[in-house]
């Protein structure tokens, strides 16, 4: 040892090597135990930076709660084309570079989530689940959001701070109540379809990667020479499609209230990779008036016998995430995060979707929320977009005038990219109003859709909704049962019969006063075995 390196050891009031603790500031921490306080036994001191940094950022590490789709789990995988949308080569229909060639694998993110309830409730409960895909493609990001059950509870934006109230928890109690739930949705008929899907076994997934998932929204296809399609996508599970019924969801919720994030987990990490299969529906652009429905209503069904399901490509997830913060909780979708190829239709929920999706996210993870990356494009990014909070790098072009963050511009600015495929220009007119789409046929396909169950399926469903109406005002009682009438006789009959039963049999003020959550049966006597099956306890 040299007479240097030996006062250089003297000198040193700590050593730190790779795996050495340090605070954001880079300063080795040497005692990560205590704080500073006179006497072992306090009071502290204000100049405890450590700790205060510590616990500053420990009260700031989770950002605020998703309005919707709280609890949610994720995994990275890719997307592989097909090349073509059935038979028929895809540049026919849309010019977006993902779909063009034959096994092109695109990176994706992707995020499953309940819809209603917070960050840490259960997974089996009664709600539909997202399934949003961010497809990191090489013209940027291409976000599909969207959820397992193809059709959405209302068909205008202007509802749905409303739709999320009624099921989000009682304002004063916080306790989500069905009245509430049945209150909205017997006065929105157009709700009756989702609800059909939602009280059946449809409305529990056993998880999800046994689930399929659907863009809901209809959206367009843009080809080279400027034509456009209406397309609505569909997920298919190569694992089969898994669903619970109440019994079933309350045993599993009372051994593991994380069941859906571990099946997904522990199956990656397995190596048993689970994989979907994406479909298309096509439908030549235009109003339709020989349906009975709009094509651009989410709370309807495109007939698959009219519109054939057409494989586009497959999805595999292949890897978890490092850092369940970092990706799963900051990841940010966007319903108008599109690529050229893709494009919006006059969908009214979309276009309340695309404003509110990138608006939440804004609110919730910062104006710099795309420079995270899980959030960022995997390809150049250039903008003249400046500061905002924790804003870490400037997006500029190599070689960018620094002074110029503007456009037009002589002095060395971003310029315009230049078009190639021929820009697609839809003709719009009439009147500006505040009404209804046409042909509501709000009960139609819930019939269909009740006839098609199985009789398990069928039996669960009107068990369910017997259960939840039962508790509710004879007024809601009535609306919903003309819906199920309306919709099919033996789902009106068997539902009028039920309640009628149900109603007979147990005290009507006991009813009244219960609450409880969306098909959770017996949940007032879970609040009397509470006190009536636990053990007494002395104080220490």
């Amino acid at each position: 040892m040299d007479k240097d390196q030996s006062n250089q050891e003297k000198n040193q009031t700590n050593f730190e090597d790779d795996q050495t603790l340090t605070n954001r500031q880079g300063h080795p921490v040497t005692n990560n135990q205590n704080i500073r306080t006179v006497g072992n036994r306090g009071p502290a001191t204000l100049e405890n930076y450590d700790f205060i940094e510590k616990i500053s950022h420990f009260d700031r590490e989770k950002v605020p709660e998703r309005i919707v789709h709280a609890r949610g789990a994720g995994a990275h995988g890719y997307f592989e084309a097909y090349g073509t949308v059935g038979d028929e080569p895809v540049s026919k229909y849309t010019r977006a570079k993902l779909f063009q060639e034959k096994g092109k694998q695109t990176p994706v993110f992707v995020r499953f989530s309940t819809v209603v309830h917070g960050l840490h409730s259960p997974e089996t409960v009664r709600d539909p689940r997202g399934f949003a895909v961010k497809f990191y493609t090489e013209d940027g990001n291409w976000d599909l959001v969207g959820n397992n059950l193809k059709i959405f509870f209302i068909r205008d934006a202007m509802k749905f701070p409303d739709m999320i109230h009624a099921f989000r928890p009682d304002p004063v109690t916080n306790i989500q109540d069905a009245r509430r739930f049945f209150d909205f949705c017997a006065n929105s008929p157009e709700s009756f379809h989702m609800v059909t899907l939602v009280y059946s076994p449809w409305g529990i997934p056993a998880n999800y990667r046994m689930m399929q998932g659907s863009g809901v929204n209809t959206y367009k296809w843009v080809n080279q020479e400027g034509k456009a399609v209406l397309v609505k996508y569909h997920w298919e599970p190569k694992q089969g499609i898994k669903n619970l019924t109440v019994k079933e969801a309350e045993e599993i919720q009372g051994k593991n209230f994380n069941h859906a994030t571990q099946d997904l987990y522990e199956a990656i990490e397995r190596g048993d990779y689970p994989e979907w299969e994406l479909f298309v529906q096509i439908m030549e652009d235009g109003p339709h008036p020989e349906l009975d429905f709009d094509p651009l209503d989410d709370t309807k069904l495109w007939p698959n016998d009219q519109f054939p399901w057409l494989p586009v490509g497959k999805m595999v997830l292949n890897k978890n995430p490092e850092n369940f913060h970092n990706e799963v909780e900051q990841v940010a979708f966007g319903t108008g995060v599109l690529v050229d190829g893709l494009d919006f239709s006059d969908d009214k929920m979309l276009q309340g979707r695309t404003f509110s999706y990138s608006d939440t996210q804004r609110y919730r993870v910062g104006a710099n929320y795309l420079q995270l990356p899980i959030n960022a494009a995997k390809k150049r990014v250039a903008t003249n977009q400046e500061g905002g909070q924790l804003r870490y790098y400037n997006d500029k072009a190599p070689g960018q005038n620094l002074h110029v963050n503007y456009e037009p511009s002589s002095m060395g600015g971003l310029k315009e990219a230049e078009q190639s495929g021929k820009e697609y220009t839809p003709h719009i007119e009439g009147d500006l109003v505040r009404d209804s789409i046409d042909r509501e046929n709000n009960t139609k396909q819930a019939g269909e859709t009740y006839r098609n169950f199985e009789q398990w399926e069928k039996d669960e469903l009107i068990n369910n909704l017997v259960n939840d109406l039962a508790i509710c005002p004879k007024v809601l009682q009535d609306k919903m049962i003309a819906l199920a009438e309306e919709a099919d006789e033996e789902y009106g009959r068997r539902l009028r019969e039920g309640i009628a039963y149900k109603m007979k049999t147990k005290n009507t003020e006991e009813i009244a006063e219960e609450f409880h959550p969306l098909g959770a049966k017996d949940a007032a006597q879970a609040v009397n075995d509470a006190i009536k099956k636990a053990r007494n306890s002395k104080p220490y």
